[in-house]
């Protein structure tokens, strides 16, 4: 009777695939359930296979940092690719707010300071954030939004949906309550962000 090895990892990019497994299993275990050695086996390589690609755990844990605020980054440009003001603006809270509750583990990882702030996740942050941030000075110059620093202005918007991201994710809100919940969030959002008159 034989006994079914792992499979090997033959092709492809396995930086890539070491990263796509430590994000499954930051999901389901949170931080101390990742392991390099872990890692290695569910990949089928040699236990030193991930240490040409991260050092030590705390690598992995930036390199996931980073994979995170590129994958938010690049939703946050294609919701604000098209529509009015308001329309980007209402695109990129419910983006923000779908990302915070798909990954909740990811986001505490990406927002951490308990750990060191590479400059490759500072550089990552930085390009996430500037679309929001351009879109807000944008919405000012318009007339559209309140005086005020666009960074201040965009990140307690941000801070308010991922309020909301907690009480679903927690279940303190139920899932079906959370559209309605949304849309009230965005309406209190947007009214604090218009000029007075």
């Amino acid at each position: 009777m034989s006994i079914a090895r792992p499979r090997s990892y033959h092709h492809g990019d396995l930086r890539a695939e070491l990263l796509r497994r430590a994000e499954a299993t930051l999901r389901r275990s949170g931080v101390d359930g990742l392991s390099l050695r872990q890692l290695a086996r569910d990949t089928g390589v040699s236990h030193a296979a991930p240490s040409r690609h991260f050092r030590d755990k705390q690598a992995l844990l930036d390199a996931l940092a980073v994979a995170g605020f590129d994958r938010l980054g690049g939703a946050f440009e294609k919701a604000a690719a098209s529509g009015t003001f308001l329309e980007r603006l209402h695109a990129m809270a419910r983006t923000y707010l779908r990302f915070a509750i798909d990954n909740p583990a990811l986001l505490a990882l990406m927002f951490a300071r308990k750990h060191r702030q590479t400059p490759d996740i500072e550089a990552a942050a930085a390009r996430t954030l500037a679309t929001p941030f351009d879109m807000i000075a944008d919405g000012q110059e318009r007339g559209e939004v309140v005086d005020g620093d666009p960074r201040t202005i965009c990140l307690s918007a941000m801070a308010a949906l991922q309020g909301l991201a907690t009480f679903v994710g927690s279940g303190f809100v139920p899932p079906e309550e959370a559209d309605v919940l949304f849309e009230e969030t965005v309406r209190h959002l947007l009214d604090g962000l218009r000029p007075r008159r």
